[in-house]
């Protein structure tokens, strides 16, 4: 994976709660066995009108929206199944960082395993960024390692995350790779064991 250690993106603002992971990615488009080609259909419901063009009034689709890296999203986001599918199609999008005041918990350790930052700040804090991104291009940075988002307005926020998806995000490992690491070791305990 993609180590993120400090990244600068456009935001894009969907206000609102209870975004269950059926509204991320629709079950329909859950035919594919790869982690990719699921970002064509992220908010498929919301993002589309029933003849196909752009629904107008979705967020992700105002022009200052395009080109999000970084999702500002409210209370509860990624509620309902555990489908893994959901990270998939917001990292296939161009999402790496997702900043709400809550997450679903499956689905927040979901977007850890897939290279996905979720941070996790007061509400009030959320709400100023969406305030910002609303209606116009706005950047932020999140640095990983000092653990702080700042724009170029002078917001600053901390924020917290596990020391062990810390390492893994700035390191781009996922569990695999972790495993690789003591890959001379197990061949050792083979070796030893006669496996």
């Amino acid at each position: 994976m993609e180590p993120i250690i400090k990244h600068t993106g456009n935001t894009g603002v969907v206000p609102r709660v209870n975004v269950d992971t059926d509204q991320i990615i629709p079950k329909q488009f859950l035919k594919r066995v790869e982690r990719t080609g699921f970002g064509q259909f992220l908010f498929f419901d919301w993002r589309f009108l029933a003849n196909g063009k752009d629904n107008p009034d979705f967020e992700l689709n105002q022009s200052h929206a395009k080109d999000a890296s970084i999702l500002i999203a409210d209370h509860n986001f990624g509620c309902g199944s555990s489908r893994e599918h959901a990270p998939w199609a917001l990292q296939d999008y161009g999402f790496r960082v997702i900043i709400a005041p809550s997450f679903a918990d499956i689905f927040y350790n979901n977007c850890f395993k897939n290279g996905i930052l979720p941070i996790r700040l007061d509400e009030e804090q959320v709400y100023k960024l969406m305030e910002n991104g609303k209606d116009e291009v706005y950047e932020v940075t999140v640095d990983l390692q000092n653990q702080n988002i700042t724009d170029e307005n002078g917001f600053e926020a901390s924020f917290e995350i596990d020391p062990y998806w810390k390492e893994m995000l700035l390191k781009g490992w996922d569990e695999i790779s972790l495993t690789l690491q003591y890959e001379d070791k197990i061949g050792q305990y083979e070796e030893k064991m006669n496996v």
